[in-house]
């Protein structure tokens, strides 16, 4: 039996966490474990977790919705999907849970999420990965997708490929559209400059994403930020499409125009946010490989 523990349950974590857990609910072969907390663990061992897509609405129940260690037992996989700030004080919660052999699958927002684990489990095989999906929490237990793309990426260069195809056939069986790829640090980083200019651009600017298309000084702003971004992959040595920002202008033009990002989101709701993962990181990388990024660090400045 292999266990696959999804922590944080957010838009991402709870829906592709939904699907396996659908997927799975009566397999003798996976059993899917939400670590939750608070209303959301309530709402979802009550009532089972919920996703509301455009056309259509599913139900699934994990095998157990916990947030207690010793209750989840040692888990095979863990695919972690909380906010970049909560990373360390959440894995460090669910060290018992976390043995020499469980893999750590990250899809977080920002790109330093594999330095950061293995600063913690030095010893665990910690994948790289990214997906691309416009979906938020609508209510505790409560998960809405909007528009119809939805894109899983994941890859190592040290684990196994045994162990790599084996999540990824775990994955595709529960109809989640995955890609196991080679190349996945340059595919985290194409992620990662569509999702660092975009909640830049929408958390400093105020405004969604048709907003932005629709005036000119806010595309301009967005594109600035993709060259900055891109100056720094480049002095990084990341081999990146040469079109890059072309390519990213067209999945901005894709995405839904009411939608907004997660880190624009938490702004308007006076939460934590993202800013130092997102924006300052680059501001960061900048200096550090002696690339300047003057609308990154005005943006920072503003947002932190």
């Amino acid at each position: 039996m292999k266990r696959i523990g999804i922590l944080g349950l957010g838009g991402v974590g709870g829906y592709f966490g939904g699907l396996l857990a659908k997927a799975y609910y009566n397999s003798t072969e996976v059993e899917v474990v939400f670590i939750a907390r608070g209303a959301t663990k309530e709402a979802i061992a009550e009532n089972g977790l919920k996703i509301i897509n455009d056309d259509s609405e599913l139900v699934a129940y994990p095998k157990l919705v916990s947030n207690n260690p010793d209750g989840i037992g040692v888990l095979d996989y863990l695919i972690c999907a909380t906010k970049t700030y909560d990373i360390e004080e959440s894995l460090l919660s669910l060290q018992k849970c976390i043995a020499s052999k469980t893999v750590i699958l990250p899809l977080y927002n920002g790109v330093d999420a594999l330095e950061r684990i293995k600063k913690i489990f030095p010893e665990n095989d910690i994948l790289q990965g990214c997906v691309y999906i416009v979906s938020m929490i609508a209510s505790p237990g409560t998960i809405r997708r909007l528009g119809f793309y939805e894109k899983l990426f994941f890859g190592s260069k040290t684990t196994s490929i045994a162990k790599l195809e084996e999540l990824q056939n775990i994955l595709q069986k529960a109809k989640i559209e995955s890609y196991l790829v080679e190349n996945i640090e340059e595919t985290v980083w194409e992620k990662f400059i569509f999702i660092s200019a975009l909640a830049s651009a929408t958390s400093y600017l105020n405004q969604n994403i048709g907003e932005i298309q629709k005036k000119k000084k806010s595309m301009k702003v967005y594109v600035e930020l993709l060259h900055e971004i891109e100056a720094i992959a480049k002095a990084k040595g990341l081999k990146l499409p040469d079109d890059i920002v072309n390519q990213t202008i067209i999945k901005l033009e894709k995405s839904p125009k009411e939608a907004t990002s997660s880190m624009h989101r938490d702004l308007l709701a006076n939460r934590n946010t993202e800013v130092p993962s997102l924006t300052q990181f680059v501001v960061n990388e900048g200096l550090k490989y002696g690339v300047a990024t003057p609308l990154y660090e005005k943006i920072t400045n503003a947002l932190l």
